[in-house]
């Protein structure tokens, strides 16, 4: 069954999709910390709960922001990584805004600086980088 949306506004449809702030957590942990597993997202800062994180994962996976990969040439229990879909690198131009105004908000840590000083040189070389790491 497709998603009836509430109105037209393209703000609201940007929340609908993604709810709350989870979501784009998990998005930024697959774009800035590689992270594509359950227990990586688990082990963020903001210890999301698990059912949350299964929440979100399915919501991501149903509206073609990320895909679920099987990989059987792991050597661990987990066999199943997720990955942004062309979808959901669309969504790395917006996360490096966030970023940049985040960082004219309050002093951020040497990682996150790290990205916004490469994003103040050159914001379309960091996105295309991006996109090429997380898109499968």
């Amino acid at each position: 069954m497709e998603h009836v949306f509430r109105s037209d506004c393209p703000i609201n449809f940007a929340l609908e999709i993604f709810g709350d702030k989870w979501s784009l957590l998990i998005v930024r942990d697959i774009v800035f910390a590689n992270k594509t597993t359950y227990s990586d997202f688990l082990e963020s800062n903001e210890k999301i709960a698990t059912n949350i994180l299964s929440s979100r994962l399915k919501r991501l996976e149903e509206t073609g922001i990320i895909e679920k990969r099987h990989d059987s040439t792991r050597k661990t229990k987990t066999k199943v990584t997720y990955g942004l879909t062309q979808r959901g690198a669309e969504l790395i131009p917006v996360l490096i805004e966030i970023m940049l105004w985040s960082g004219k908000q309050r002093e951020m840590d040497d990682e996150a600086q790290a990205i916004i000083d490469k994003a103040k040189q050159d914001k379309q070389v960091l996105i295309s980088e991006l996109r090429q790491k997380v898109v499968a």
